[in-house]
């Protein structure tokens, strides 16, 4: 059996920590070790962290250095052939590991194995709706502008892959970009997709319980935006063939991701203004994905026209009907996958 190295950076998760060490004590394969890299955090975390007894458990230490950094502490230190990410506020159903290893030594052209992502709110209870993307044939413009792997708790990602692209910084190996506090993994998955010849695919399982929490590095999206221009800057060095074609389209759906994220905490002004400029940036959104470009616009002024109340009851039948669709999708491709 291959051992897993999972990582989970930790800084100002008290409130969720707990809970995301327990989802890899639960987990069905059991061959792993978990690196918990304190990233400086000055709240009770590491204290939590401390309290479960299992020899598979390390405490590494860094000053706070952010996401990246911690990633690439827990990488340089990581014994196992495989490496799992899990961020402190995020959790695995019990099979993460398992179906993963399972893709993986199955798929010997695959380098990142990736899972479908069910969205869950800051009290763990589900929100009933997905992050679903293509799983196959994934092309380094479609990681781009819709980054199929959704976010950092997804991937299990073979060791090679991410030796093939390191690099280094102040004397030390780095595999994420540490300049980076926003967007950082769609930048290393460029890299992998760019500069390797492995495959990145997905299984249709929702096997992580991604956090929508309001406190969240995704929230901010001034400085999502500024690490985009910066990813695009850096991607453009070596690829830049790829940004001509693929920087409005990349702009256009961050706009309408950061617009659908002002309206779920109802900051109508911004989600307006984050709408139009998306229209702005690459108006054929409208029809490349005109189902939801039209919601969030509706959505956007529903927010601004209609009492609070109505526009809450429209959002729930709204998720309603997403959610059911997309677990509609989600057992079509279970389906397909064991035929």
């Amino acid at each position: 059996m291959k051992k897993v190295t999972v990582i989970i950076p930790v800084y100002k998760v008290e409130k969720y920590i707990g809970a995301a060490v327990a989802s890899v004590l639960a987990q069905t394969y059991q061959n792993w070790e978990l690196l918990i890299v304190d990233d400086g955090s000055p709240d009770a975390s590491v204290t939590i962290c401390q309290q479960f007894d299992d020899a598979r458990i390390k405490i590494i230490q860094q000053s706070n250095s952010g996401v990246s950094a911690a990633r690439n502490t827990g990488i340089r230190h990581a014994q196992g052939e495989y490496i799992a990410f899990l961020d402190g506020d995020d959790l695995w159903l019990p099979q993460k590991l398992e179906k993963h290893l399972a893709h993986l030594e199955s798929s010997f052209r695959v380098g990142v194995s990736f899972s479908r992502s069910a969205f869950i709110d800051e009290s763990g209870s589900s929100l009933g709706i997905y992050q679903l993307s293509q799983l196959k044939a994934i092309a380094p413009s479609y990681i781009l502008y819709r980054n199929p792997i959704g976010n950092g708790s997804a991937p299990v990602i073979r060791r090679e892959v991410l030796e093939a692209i390191k690099y280094t910084h102040n004397r030390n190996d780095c595999y994420f970009d540490e300049q980076l506090h926003h967007i950082e993994d769609v930048e290393c998955w460029l890299r992998i997709a760019l500069q390797t010849s492995w495959q990145i695919e997905g299984i249709p399982d929702a096997l992580t319980l991604y956090r929508v929490n309001s406190k969240g590095a995704s929230t901010n999206g001034l400085q999502q935006l500024e690490s985009l221009e910066k990813v695009l800057a850096k991607t453009r060095s070596y690829a830049p063939e790829l940004i001509a074609q693929w920087e409005r389209p990349a702009k256009a759906y961050q706009l309408r991701f950061l617009a659908r994220r002002a309206i779920r905490i109802q900051a109508t002004s911004k989600a307006i203004q984050l709408v139009h400029r998306a229209l702005a940036t690459h108006w054929q959104i409208l029809w490349e994905e005109p189902r939801r470009t039209f919601l969030t616009l509706a959505a956007a002024y529903s927010l601004w026209l209609l009492p609070n109340s109505i526009h809450k009851k429209m959002e729930a039948v709204a998720l309603k009907i997403t959610g059911n669709s997309q677990k509609r999708r989600i057992l079509q491709e279970q389906s397909r996958q064991l035929v």
